[in-house]
């Protein structure tokens, strides 16, 4: 019976973890992710005129942008962050060309729309470069699936 007393007065006694700085952190990234969807947003509307319109069967893709701090706080170098866009396999459709997906090679109906999260092949599309990143021409048939959040997948390369 002792044993018992003992063990229960000695949880009682220690205190519980908090990490001193897990809630900054916190904080950081869901301002930073906030930021990141204000750009999309913005790109989706208005700064979609100054970009290349897809002809043909082609979509035009904006690609996830990596965060640039581990969950451990490390900041990733610039090589690192460019080699991660390049090898980017999630993106945000901006435009599609008039031919994408047409009834005769996709009967079932278009895999995607404007403004859907999709992944491709890890270097698929022509890579174009833009103010702040770069977007992406895919064929309509490189389009692999859909996702609702782009953080919902673990972006490595």
């Amino acid at each position: 019976m002792k044993q018992t007393e003992k063990s229960s007065i000695s949880e009682k006694e220690v205190p519980k973890h908090k990490n001193a700085l897990a809630e900054k952190y916190e904080k950081e990234d869901k301002e930073k992710h906030q930021k990141e969807v204000d750009g999309y947003e913005r790109l989706k509307t208005k700064e979609t005129t100054k970009l290349p319109q897809p002809t043909g069967w082609r979509l035009l893709v904006l690609p996830f942008k990596m965060p640039e701090k581990t969950k451990g706080g490390l900041l990733l170098g610039a090589d690192t962050l460019e080699r991660q866009q390049v090898a980017s396999t999630c993106g945000l459709v901006l435009s599609m060309g008039p031919y994408c997906y047409d009834k005769k090679k996709f009967p079932e109906g278009p895999w995607c729309k404007k403004g859907d999260w999709v992944i491709f092949a890890r270097y698929a599309g022509s890579r174009l470069p833009i103010d702040g990143g770069e977007v992406r021409l895919l064929n309509d048939d490189e389009v692999l699936a859909t996702i609702d959040k782009p953080e919902d997948i673990l972006h490595t390369f």
